[in-house]
């Protein structure tokens, strides 16, 4: 017998969004891993957005909408470059990126001619500044710069000693190794701020 005296509701289930949300997580991350590999291996110049998303297995309009373009994934490389896995120092991950980066002239060279690189490249250079200056302040407000040294003067020296270009310089023109390049570096900083 049907007990009519209760209404016959169908219960609603509820969505759960996380394995979604996963998949667009590992597809985001294999873009990214695509494109760095491509832009190592083949230039930046040479890479298209459409081999990057066949290499990738998503569509061409999938990469434009996450990240814009090529400029957007240098710089989501970029981010997760420094975001870095677990409690590793950011000299440590620095290193090891310069280690395996086979040329990082790529972006400056391209950026002499393509105006949506050159901004990206400021871009980069602005963030790094930044992130020198917010170094600069620790050293200063620790007490540990050199008398007469101004906050700005130490945020300079620490964006020009961590520019791209002086890896470029000394380790693969000069053929310096990054290990030492990295003593290098750390012992004019020192005697430039301490």
């Amino acid at each position: 017998m049907i007990d009519r005296s209760r209404p016959d509701v169908k219960r609603k289930r509820s969505y759960d969004a996380s394995r979604r949300r996963e998949q667009a997580r590992q597809s985001r991350s294999r873009i990214i891993d695509t494109a760095e590999r491509m832009f190592l291996r083949d230039g930046y110049s040479s890479t298209t957005v459409q081999a990057i998303a066949v290499s990738a297995s998503v569509s061409a309009d999938t990469i434009y909408k996450s990240f814009g373009g090529k400029p957007g994934l240098i710089r989501a490389i970029r981010d997760r470059a420094l975001e870095g896995e677990g409690p590793v120092p950011a000299e440590r991950r620095s290193d090891e990126i310069q280690e395996r980066e086979s040329d990082p002239r790529a972006i400056r060279d391209v950026a002499a001619s393509d105006g949506e690189v050159r901004a990206l490249r400021d871009e980069l250079d602005a963030d790094r500044l930044s992130r020198m200056t917010d170094n600069a302040r620790r050293l200063r407000d620790a007490g540990h710069l050199r008398a007469g040294v101004s906050l700005a003067q130490a945020a300079d020296t620490l964006w020009t000693y961590s520019s791209p270009e002086l890896y470029d310089l000394l380790v693969l023109r000069r053929g310096w190794t990054p290990q030492c390049y990295g003593r290098y570096i750390a012992d004019a900083m020192i005697n430039a701020l301490l």
